[in-house]
């Protein structure tokens, strides 16, 4: 039976977001049903909203850092039962049998991984809408569980901002000893910064912005260089192993080059695209067999490795909780970088 549901969308790229009613597909028996508490707002919402990547579907609901709780489970569910608290990410499927689908990394399914919303579910082929909505099916495949005692609110953002920057920390084997820089302190990077130091990591902060200095300590910088003063940048020359590009916008990777130690990994993180991009020096990579890498967001095993590391350590996003109804101011804001570190919806404002 299908669900009617309340949430907020987007009707074109220059509309605002506005109230919308809508029918969730009907549960199969490996479906979860949940009931939305908090939706964190990415970046990538906007850009979607927005249509920035050309690729936007309208009517559009974002939304893919979603807290719940369980109220229904399909006849073949084991693992979640009524009243458990959950996450959904990014993504809601994927072929789940390819190579990349067969190691548990779906974010890199061959025939293309389901995203949660601003997609087509592939099986019946109907639209699917994310987060800022009262309720969300979801196969059992693509739900993680919440661990007990974790500050929902700030647990949302843990399912794209976390994720995302957990995913190289743990590819790149980052652990005590490790020397981890973070470029830029925004959703992403307060994460990153929280999850190296966590690790074991010594972790710097590369920012243009002095002020940003005592806030990036508070969240696990040991060091925080200013990356336009020519002096700090030589002071770190060739000392670093990993470092993770959280920019979303376009910005030159060279000067971060020569502070990678031999073997060193740039990851970019945050920017998607863009022919503009200033060019990239080669030598700097082919003198010390450096590396520049991508990575996207994480699969579900990591993702429930990651939500219960953050369990342990006690690890959740800094947010700022709104109502919906406040969701385009938190556009014009998040334009402005105006936000530590990531908005967080209360999906009970919905009912008001």
């Amino acid at each position: 039976m299908s669900i009617k549901v309340s949430g907020y969308a987007t009707k074109s790229a220059k509309d605002a977001l506005a109230p919308y009613s809508f029918t969730r597909r009907d549960p199969r028996d490996n479906d979860v049903v949940i009931e939305i508490l908090f939706c964190g707002v990415c970046h990538s919402d906007l850009h979607q909203a927005r249509n920035d990547w050309d690729n936007s579907i309208y009517p559009m609901v974002p939304g893919h850092e979603i807290i719940g709780s369980v109220v229904s489970v399909g006849s073949k569910v084991k693992l979640f039962k009524i009243g458990d608290n959950v996450g959904v990410g990014c993504m809601v499927d994927s072929c789940q049998h390819c190579k990349p689908c067969e190691q548990g990394l779906e974010q890199y399914c061959e025939e293309n991984p389901t995203f949660t919303y601003n997609a087509v579910d592939r099986h019946d082929k109907m639209p699917l809408f994310g987060g800022y909505s009262e309720k969300i099916i979801v196969s059992d495949k693509f739900v993680v569980k919440i661990p007990k005692g974790l500050d929902l609110k700030g647990a949302a953002p843990l399912l794209c901002a976390g994720i995302t920057t957990w995913s190289p920390l743990r590819h790149w084997k980052v652990g005590r000893g490790s020397q981890v820089a973070v470029i830029g302190l925004g959703g992403l990077g307060h994460m990153a910064l929280k999850l190296a130091r966590a690790l074991g990591a010594d972790v710097t902060l590369f920012t243009r912005s002095p002020g940003k200095e005592k806030d990036a300590r508070r969240l696990g910088a040991h060091h925080v260089i200013i990356s336009t003063d020519e002096k700090q940048m030589t002071a770190v020359k060739g000392k670093l192993d990993l470092i993770i590009d959280t920019v979303p916008d376009v910005h030159d990777l060279n000067p971060y080059l020569p502070t990678l130690s031999l073997d060193g990994t740039l990851v970019m993180n945050g920017f998607f695209g863009g022919l503009d991009h200033p060019a990239l020096d080669t030598s700097g990579l082919i003198l010390g067999r450096k590396a520049l890498a991508g990575s996207l967001i994480g699969g579900i095993a990591e993702t429930q490795e990651m939500l219960d590391f953050c369990g342990k350590h006690d690890i959740t996003a800094d947010v700022e909780v709104i109502k919906i109804q406040y969701i385009n101011e938190a556009y014009k804001r998040m334009l402005k970088s105006d936000v530590k570190y990531r908005f967080v919806i209360d999906m009970a404002s919905l009912k008001i």
